[in-house]
């Protein structure tokens, strides 16, 4: 391989040796300076648009920016002279002057990037008092808000809707000073082509997109003594909320979750990993009989509904391969107000079932027609992590300090396999630990599968089990999804099993997790890798790894389900999906 060549520049009169193609923001953070900038993410295409990071070059009578010009030999640059430090101020200001003056009650006080640059410049006060923009807000999806007032059209939730997602949803319509970012003609979020993931709230500099909040209705549900409240918390929850209060990520904090929880009021507490282990045993049943009757291969995974929500829209002729299985989310829910009412003599109308999740897109799942239960809405309310970590804050829980506390019963004891549901291959791993004992009739000696963790986003692989080979591949982000799902339709390679995660990095990288503290950023890679550690560090400390040694599951089937796949179990744990449109849009 050919050795990369390096250049020899000058940035504030310090010579740096850079290899040839670095920009000139890499270029200044070897050497610790760093340059302010707003539409810029290392994960995403590189836009330009913001100015915030300009800088000077000698012989330019311009300001470039440093995001997107490429250092060269013997550049000579100025970062923080007086005149660019005024000019980045000036540009932080006019952003300012066209933005709502509510940042006190702003979602993201706190955590909004104009604001730490307003801080940083030392904006202290706001010159332009003309017209400024004026846009109701567009609140009519189940998941994601959008307030275009607070848009600084960094067009961060455009390129990842498109690059990352490959949606394509988000675009700047009309010209000036009346650009605006929305979904093709002005649309809805619910009647566009969204997909409900979050992303967009994530990539966002400021609060132009926000998660439906759900606090109000769960604050009520809680003071309402008729009301017998239980809560479900799915398990990546448990290897970020501690983000919220300060703690490093991939701090493991199932316990304090729980007594919190507890604290807040809620009568019982539920792990969602425990129909992650019941999520395996039917999926893993409907597999091997896919393998065995050789039909509907692969079986396509449908735990992930922003997943869901883009098959339906755009791979509508993959429908009959996705997984019946109701999301684990979905199925404890349906337990909650079935198995659970019926030991507790309650109505189920009288239960108020609230879920814990990282992912927006459980917020449009809920509200589904398909996860109604005979006229019984099964999940009442869907927080996101976020919005946990909130209500936590706003009841005056000293979190870092709580004693740990266990799930109740019978729906809190999962084995590992339910827990490493919560990042990507998780699902494909824990099924493969069931599905390898039934192929090979034995138990397994090691069940831990580490070819199928794809943190990158993307994985392929052929594994022997027992006298079989079987083709699996795993994807996070729906960009790679389209990878396999091309080659599945242009029958380029037969896979028997595909696990999709709609978001990067799995339920760990959701659009409900807390914002990055410093020092990481979305989509990062190293940020997902901290998550995905707390939750197999979990599972490794678990004496139970596999779904169907689960004593609980067990006793599930023979008091109720009788077996995988029986009538009862697609009662309550199975559903279906619609295709959305004529024909698939991609």
């Amino acid at each position: 391989m050919a050795e990369t060549k390096e250049i020899t520049l000058t940035i504030n009169d310090i010579e740096v040796k850079v290899p040839k193609g670095t920009t000139i923001m890499h270029a200044a953070e070897k050497i610790g300076i760093h340059i302010p900038r707003l539409c810029y993410h290392p994960r995403l295409s590189l836009e330009g648009s913001c100015r915030v990071c300009i800088v000077k070059v000698k012989g330019f009578d311009y300001f470039m920016t440093s995001c997107s010009t490429l250092a060269e030999e013997g550049m000579v640059v100025q970062t923080h002279s007086p005149e660019i430090r005024q000019a980045r101020r000036d540009i932080v200001e006019l952003l300012l002057d066209n933005h709502p003056k509510d940042c006190q009650t702003c979602e993201r006080d706190g955590h909004c990037e104009l604001q730490n640059l307003a801080y940083d410049h030392g904006v202290r006060e706001r010159f332009f008092e003309g017209k400024r923009k004026n846009y109701p807000i567009e609140a009519s999806s189940k998941s994601v808000v959008r307030d275009a007032n607070k848009c600084v059209l960094c067009r961060r939730c455009v390129r990842v809707c498109s690059e990352v997602q490959g949606v394509n949803n988000l675009s700047q319509q009309y010209r000036g000073f009346h650009t605006v970012v929305t979904p093709a003609h002005g649309a809805n979020m619910d009647d566009s082509v969204c997909i409900q993931c979050g992303q967009c709230i994530n990539a966002c500099p400021t609060a132009s997109f926000q998660e439906k909040k759900h606090t109000e209705a769960v604050w009520a549900a809680l003071a309402d003594p008729k009301k017998l409240l239980v809560v479900q918390a799915a398990p990546s929850i448990r290897a970020a909320i501690g983000e919220d209060f300060g703690m490093n990520p991939g701090t493991p904090c199932t316990g304090k979750m729980v007594t919190a929880l507890r604290l807040l009021g809620f009568h019982a507490i539920f792990d969602t990993s425990y129909t992650a282990d019941l999520t395996i045993m039917e999926e893993a049943h409907e597999l091997l009989y896919r393998i065995k009757k050789n039909e509907r291969l692969p079986l396509i995974t449908s735990c992930s509904p922003g997943w869901v929500n883009f098959m339906e829209k755009f791979y509508p002729e993959l429908i009959p391969h996705a997984s019946s299985c109701r999301s684990p989310m979905s199925m404890m829910s349906a337990l909650i107000k079935t198995y659970y009412a019926e030991k507790m003599g309650r109505n189920p109308r009288d239960i108020f079932v609230v879920a814990i999740m990282p992912c927006v897109a459980k917020k449009f799942e809920m509200d589904r027609p398909e996860h109604y239960l005979d006229g019984i809405k099964l999940t009442d309310a869907v927080l996101t992590t976020r919005e946990l970590g909130w209500m936590i804050k706003s009841y005056g829980i000293d979190f870092n300090n709580l004693p740990d506390s266990n799930f109740d019963s019978p729906l809190g004891e999962a084995s590992g396999a339910g827990v490493i549901f919560g990042t990507t291959g998780g699902v494909m791993e824990a099924a493969l630990r069931t599905a390898a004992e039934e192929i090979t009739g034995k138990a397994l000696t090691d069940v831990e599968f580490k070819e199928v963790r794809a943190v990158e986003g993307l994985r392929e692989k052929s594994l022997t089990v027992g006298d079989m080979t079987l083709h699996i591949g795993v994807a996070n982000g729906l960009v790679n999804a389209k990878t396999l799902l091309n080659k599945v339709l242009q029958s380029e390679k037969k896979f028997h099993v595909i696990e999709i995660m709609a978001c990067p990095g799995g339920c760990i990288g959701g659009g409900g997790q807390p914002y990055p503290r410093k020092g990481y950023t979305i989509l990062d890679p190293k940020l997902f890798a901290k998550r995905a550690e707390a939750l197999y560090a979990i599972d490794n400390k678990k004496s139970l790894r596999t779904s169907h040694d689960n004593p609980l599951i067990q006793k599930l089937y023979k008091e109720l389900l009788q077996e995988p796949g029986s009538e009862i179990a697609h009662k309550l744990l199975h559903t279906h999906y619609h295709q959305k449109f004529p024909k698939g849009i991609r």
